[in-house]
């Protein structure tokens, strides 16, 4: 179990939350997680739900089957839990600093994509029009921090 002050939310900001005590990071290669993040596999830390606050807003919830029920942001839809009868998963990359949440496991690896294991063996790709453009973009995205309120009174979003 890892201590400490960990904060995390949506891309929109409307879903905020704090935890204190996280467990073992991990990487779930079923269907349903696919499905959830739209993606290869899903990243999740189980959470203590003692420690866990939400801060701003709360997740709705999807029941993605009779044991499971996965939350997201009803505003953005980014994918933040999925509870299971033992407890609950924060996804990683809602965290502020997912950095810090190497997986170190791999949950359902028979049921993943029968390339997964070459997926990082694909070349890098860059351009200098690829850079440009991604250099140019304004995010309107939650910064990765606690804010006290959010959007800002100016924004139009």
């Amino acid at each position: 179990m890892t201590e400490g002050a960990f904060s995390g939310g949506c891309q929109c900001g409307a879903v905020r939350f704090k935890a204190t005590k996280l467990g073992r990071p991990s990487i779930c290669h079923c269907r349903m997680c696919q499905k959830q993040f739209g993606s290869f596999f899903g990243a999740f830390i189980s959470a203590d739900l003692a420690h866990l606050t939400w801060t701003r807003g709360q997740p709705t919830l999807f029941r993605s089957s009779a044991k499971v029920k996965r939350g997201f942001c009803a505003k953005c839809g980014t994918p933040l839990t999925y509870q299971h009868p033992g407890g609950l998963e924060l996804a990683i990359g809602t965290l502020d600093h997912p950095e810090k949440f190497k997986p170190e496991v791999q949950v359902n690896r028979h049921r993943g994509l029968p390339w997964i294991e070459e997926l990082f063996e694909a070349p890098g790709f860059t351009s200098p029009e690829y850079e440009a453009f991604f250099n140019s973009i304004e995010s309107y995205q939650h910064p990765d921090h606690d804010t006290d309120a959010w959007p800002t009174k100016d924004d139009d979003t």
